[in-house]
C-alpha cells in the first residue's frame, strides 16, 4: 500500500511538473494566447484594408467621380476644358554674410 501510495505520489509531482514548467505547459499556452492576440489585431487591420479596397473598387466601378479623381491624382490628367496651372515654390533666400573679422585674425 505504500509503493502505490508514493508511485501515485511521483507520478502527481511528474504531472505537475509537466503542467507547469514543460514548454507544453502553462507557459506554451501564454504563449500561444499571446501570438493568437497579435494574429487576431494583425487579421483586424487586413480586414480593415479590405473593406476600404472593397470600397474604392466598388466606387471604381459604378461612378465616374472616383475615376476622375484617381485618374486627375495618380495620372496628372486633366479635362478638355480646365487650364492646368503648377504652382512652383519659390527658392528660400540665400543670405550671404560678409567674413568678420576675429580679434585674433587681427
Amino acid at each position: 500500500m505504500k509503493w502505490l501510495a508514493a508511485a501515485l505520489a511521483i507520478a502527481v509531482i511528474l504531472l505537475q511538473y509537466r503542467v507547469w514548467l514543460s514548454e507544453d505547459g502553462v507557459r506554451g499556452v501564454g504563449r500561444l494566447r499571446q501570438a493568437v492576440a497579435v494574429q487576431r489585431a494583425e487579421n483586424e487591420q487586413l480586414a480593415e484594408r479590405n473593406r476600404q479596397l472593397a470600397a474604392e473598387v466598388r466606387d471604381l466601378k459604378t461612378g465616374l467621380d472616383a475615376l476622375e479623381e484617381r485618374a486627375r491624382s495618380d495620372l496628372g490628367m486633366i479635362a478638355r476644358n480646365e487650364t492646368f496651372y503648377q504652382v512652383v515654390p519659390s527658392p528660400a533666400p540665400q543670405t550671404t554674410h560678409a567674413p568678420t573679422r576675429t580679434a585674433a585674425a587681427r
